[in-house]
């Protein structure tokens, strides 16, 4: 399994037991060429049911498939018998996701391991890979839709073999054009929404970890710059440092 001191530049691949609304397994070597966006999620976390999911199938919606590819991770680390495989398959059908959702394979009483190997917090995440299967977003918590889209047709207008200073130049466009909500300090706490656990997480790159809204959360340290906007869901004790690198010099 793969150390939360990953490289952004070449993440860990998921680790899925199953698949749903998938004809065969996926991975992010499959993917490579398109955007894909991953959405991690709880079945009964608030603020995945609020805003992660119908944001994800919104995103599918809008965006050509052979472009940007949208899947959901079912990440469980808590409540494990309420959440089972067996019950999210009817839960995807009575809400109408129809986008592919890997189960996160479990650990014995660890986290996931998909949600390890990334040293996530909580659910809902949101992690985006560009065209070459780079990291180049990690949100904890709901993210604004005009933010998302825009971000996410910038790493669709980039090549599939883009160059590395092409992809900070668009980086720093996005920067110039996008209202950073750390600068605004929009720091909105809604108890109840978050799933999470005891982390303390430090991330050593130039990238921003923007955190808004509907997670399932408990007690976080971050040494970082995080917006929180609304409950989030997390996982148990971690003491993990992430030392990331700065990938494509872009803001994560």
């Amino acid at each position: 399994m793969a150390s939360p001191q990953f490289n952004p530049e070449a993440p860990p691949e998921l680790i899925a037991s199953q698949w749903f609304n998938a004809a065969e397994p996926l991975s992010l070597a499959k993917l490579k060429g398109k955007v894909v966006v991953l959405v991690a999620f709880q079945m009964l976390c608030p603020g995945s049911l609020r805003h992660s999911l119908p944001q994800a199938s919104r995103i599918a919606r809008a965006f050509s498939g052979d472009e940007v590819e949208v899947i959901g991770l079912h990440m469980v680390f808590e409540n494990h018998n309420d959440m089972t495989p067996s019950l999210l398959e009817p839960f995807l059908k009575s809400e109408h996701i129809e986008i592919p959702v890997a189960v996160d394979a479990q650990n014995g009483s660890g986290l996931p391991q998909t949600m390890e190997a990334y040293g996530m917090q909580g659910t809902p995440t949101l992690l985006i890979f560009d065209r070459q299967g780079r990291l180049r977003r990690h949100y904890l918590g709901a993210v604004d839709d005009v933010r998302l889209g825009a971000e996410i047709m910038a790493l669709a207008i980039e090549d599939k073999q883009a160059p590395r200073e092409e992809s900070i130049a668009i980086e720093q466009r996005l920067h110039a054009a996008l209202v950073d909500p750390n600068e605004h300090h929009h720091h909105h706490h809604h108890d109840g929404e978050c799933c999470g656990g005891h982390h303390h997480h430090e991330h050593a790159h130039d990238h921003d970890h923007d955190h808004e809204g509907g997670c399932c959360g408990g007690k976080h340290a971050h040494d970082h710059g995080h917006d929180h906007e609304a409950g989030c869901c997390g996982g148990h004790d971690h003491g993990h440092e992430h030392a990331h690198g700065e990938g494509c010099g872009c803001k994560h």
